[in-house]
């Protein structure tokens, strides 16, 4: 049988990624894309991959962002066909390349000699994606004309043997480039394959031999590369005094944060999905109390690690000209200073910074570390069972699920409200479980889809997945959970804090407006509070999903407790009304609870 150049190269790459350990493959369908899909196809039905199939794009990418997430840091191949299909891989890729996860890219195309013809469902995607890609190549459609030379041995209607060498050869560069081996610096990157007719076999495909490729040749070993060596910062001393010196750690800071607080003996400010809450150190309600005056004043100095994404007053203090700001920014990739202070940027944190600086902590983190006791306290006053007897609050919810869940779980959460109410209360009731968020670009696409993404990797490492997100972060992404009868099952509980609209937008300048008038407060709710009356539990049933309504705090935790199969959505209605003020009320108590004794 004569297999067509197209589905011969198709299963050659496939096979290249697989030998480069790429463990999960995402598609969405297409005809373009048709070699693609059968290659891939083959290699699940082989056991070589985990094929994941999905009807809409934008959702094909979070579910990859979210199975890279789950499987820490893996590369996960994507394959769209071309048009508009291509552009809806967007908002993942950008997620992708702002925070550092390795997608590959696979979109198919159109020929070189249709482009530019008016042939259907033909645009440019030549660097559609722009800089948001680490690596991108246009890859010629395969002829299966044989090259000149002694290395012209192609069947004659099959993609040549050089031709499968140069698209390993392009692979091997391509997934170098997404885990980041030479630049530190991982993210995605874009292979876009023309396809020429006929794009499928027209017999089904023999089995490839042991120890090959699907075409028969020899598997390639992964590319020699040296990862890039960091050039630590090799000294302790930092601008300001050390003494007054705090840790930031942003999304994806990583555990380093929290030990470099506790050796050096500093307060740490950690967002939830830093990788580095908790401990002795770890500030409670650390943003509301840089409201405090007494306490704000007293630093000097600040480390950043990770991207800080989610607090205007840790960026005012970032931005303040009296604080020196050190930034550890491993990589290639542009350093975070959104406040345009950084005084040094280094590339990573040398061995001495973790030797203990003191036997005994300074005054400076004392007085830091009292003060969070007594704003947890004051978070406890206001989300325990008694303080909701009348009915949840979206911060009662978020220190439900975080309390219910243990070190063996995962948390997806969702951006605006519920990731800042969950930074603070995560912690009240124990260490809390590790917290994956979309903070890259910090948007609600698709995070149903990564949650999902996220459940179904981390399962494999014996982990259970929960999400907690708004009602406009699930509705935006409801097509996340749609899935065939075929994919792989997954199990997975979404709490979803339905506030019929978006509460955020309260807690900013804009509800503040909105509180001066009825005018004002009118054109609020239209353009911001965004009220949408959608019925959940219908729309779950369309998918075929699990759906519960929970009225008390009490009747969530025993939800979260109990075991799940596939995938449920709990959802909790918390009023939106008096969001600005009782978000005001509680960084007013916080402050004066909070502030060192005089």
């Amino acid at each position: 049988m004569t297999i067509p150049p197209a589905v011969t190269a198709a299963r050659a790459l496939i096979a290249d990624l697989v030998s480069r350990g790429v463990q999960d493959v995402v598609l969405a369908p297409g005809s373009r894309s048709a070699p693609l899909a059968y290659a891939v196809a083959e290699a699940a039905d082989a056991g070589r991959i985990t094929l994941h199939v999905r009807v809409d794009e934008r959702a094909a990418g979070f579910l990859a962002i979210g199975l890279s997430k789950g499987a820490e840091g893996a590369p996960v191949a994507v394959v769209t066909t071309s048009g508009t299909a291509v552009a809806n891989l967007h908002p993942a890729v950008l997620e992708a390349s702002h925070t550092g996860l390795p997608l590959i890219l696979l979109t198919a195309d159109r020929p070189h000699e249709l482009r530019g013809t008016g042939a259907s469902q033909t645009t440019d995607q030549v660097g559609i994606f722009g800089a948001a890609v680490r690596f991108a190549v246009d890859v010629p459609a395969p002829s299966g004309t044989p090259s000149p030379g002694p290395e012209a041995d192609g069947e004659p209607g099959t993609a040549s043997a050089q031709e499968l060498r140069d698209l390993r050869s392009v692979t091997g560069r391509a997934v170098s480039a997404a885990l980041g081996f030479r630049s530190g610096h991982p993210g995605p990157v874009h292979l876009n394959l023309a396809f020429r007719d006929p794009l499928a076999p027209s017999a089904p495909l023999p089995g490839p031999g042991a120890g090959s490729a699907p075409d028969g040749s020899p598997k390639p070993d992964p590319p020699l590369v040296v990862p890039a060596v960091l050039q630590h910062f090799a000294s302790p001393a930092l601008p300001g005094d050390p003494a007054r010196t705090v840790v930031v750690a942003g999304d994806g800071a990583g555990p380093e944060a929290r030990q470099l607080a506790e050796a050096q003996g500093w307060p740490l400010f950690a967002e939830p999905s830093s990788g580095a809450t908790g401990g002795p150190n770890a500030i409670a309600a650390y943003r509301l109390l840089l409201g405090s005056p007494e306490l704000a004043a007293g630093i000097e100095q600040a480390v950043v690690l990770g991207r800080p994404t989610l607090s205007r007053p840790v960026q005012r203090l970032l931005g303040r000209p009296d604080v020196a700001v050190t930034v550890v920014a491993p990589g290639a990739g542009p350093w975070p200073d959104a406040a345009r202070n950084a005084a040094v940027v280094v590339p990573g944190v040398a061995a001495m910074w973790f030797e203990a600086a003191a036997p005994q902590p300074s005054e400076f983190l004392e007085r830091w570390r009292a003060s969070g006791v007594r704003a947890a306290q004051v978070l406890d006053e206001v989300t325990c069972d008694d303080a909701v007897i009348g009915g949840p609050t979206a911060l009662s919810v978020a220190r439900a699920v975080a309390g219910v869940l243990g070190s063996e779980d995962l948390l997806v959460v969702g951006s605006s409200n519920p990731v800042r109410d969950l930074e603070l209360v995560l912690g009240l009731d124990g260490p809390g479980p590790a917290v994956l968020a979309n903070r890259g670009l910090a948007g609600i696409d698709g995070t149903v889809s990564t949650a999902v993404g996220v459940a179904l990797a981390a399962a494999r490492r014996g982990l259970r997945t929960r999400a907690l997100l708004g009602d406009l972060t699930f509705l935006h992404d409801v097509g996340g959970l749609l899935r065939g009868p075929d994919e792989p099952p997954v199990d997975l509980e979404i709490v979803v804090v339905n506030d019929d609209g978006g509460s955020i937008f309260a807690t900013l300048e804009h509800g503040a407006l909105a509180a001066t008038g009825s005018a004002a407060s009118a054109t609020f709710e239209r353009v911001f509070g965004t009220p949408h009356g959608s019925n959940l539990a219908q729309l779950c049933a369309g998918y075929g999903v699990d759906h519960q309504l929970v009225q008390d705090v009490p009747t969530l935790r025993h939800a979260l407790q109990a075991p799940s199969h596939g995938v449920q959505v709990i959802e909790v209605r918390v009023p939106r009304a008096d969001r600005l003020a009782e978000s005001r009320d509680l960084a007013r108590r916080i402050v004066e609870r909070g502030a060192p004794s005089r």
